[in-house]
């Protein structure tokens, strides 16, 4: 266990010393990077699996259906100008799913499993807006010789 929390670690920081190490002006991406989004899920499968004690076995069956799962919730997730439906979709999806989850984990595993969902996306978020605040605070000491940033389409000059 403890290995595996190494493990763990260590492709946490080869992933934040990736995306710290781009020479390139932060640009806001229209496409997420194929590579860093393999590592994001890779950390999420990692932190799930360990949150939940998934033995092999488990794990086998749990993330075929968790990809279903996903895919749903993707497709709810995309298009819907109503805010409010959108999350009506997405708690449906997760009310159908939670059968199955309760059947291959377990009642208290399967609300664990809600939970460190929740918690992963919520830290990943807050990472990555640390990261670009980073990034922007680098960007702003080149500027220093007194040359203004030029403004972003959306900001008022």
């Amino acid at each position: 266990m403890k290995k595996f929390i190494i493990n763990l670690g260590f492709i946490f920081v080869a992933f934040v010393a990736t995306a710290q190490t781009s020479e390139q002006p932060v640009v806001e991406e229209a496409q997420p990077n194929p590579q860093r989004v393999e590592k994001i899920k890779a950390l999420y499968v990692a932190y799930i699996t360990q949150q939940l004690n998934l033995t092999p076995d488990d794990a086998q069956k749990f993330w075929p259906l968790h990809a279903q799962y996903e895919a749903e919730i993707k497709i709810a997730n995309q298009g819907n100008a109503d805010e409010l439906a959108r999350q009506q979709n997405v708690l449906n999806i997760k009310k159908k799913y939670q059968a199955n989850f309760n059947k291959l984990l377990g009642i208290d595993r399967c609300n664990n499993f809600y939970r460190y969902d929740g918690e992963f996306r919520k830290k990943m978020f807050e990472r990555l807006k640390q990261m670009r605040q980073q990034r922007q605070n680098n960007g702003n000491s080149s500027n220093a010789e007194g040359f203004r940033k030029r403004p972003k389409a959306n900001e008022i000059p």
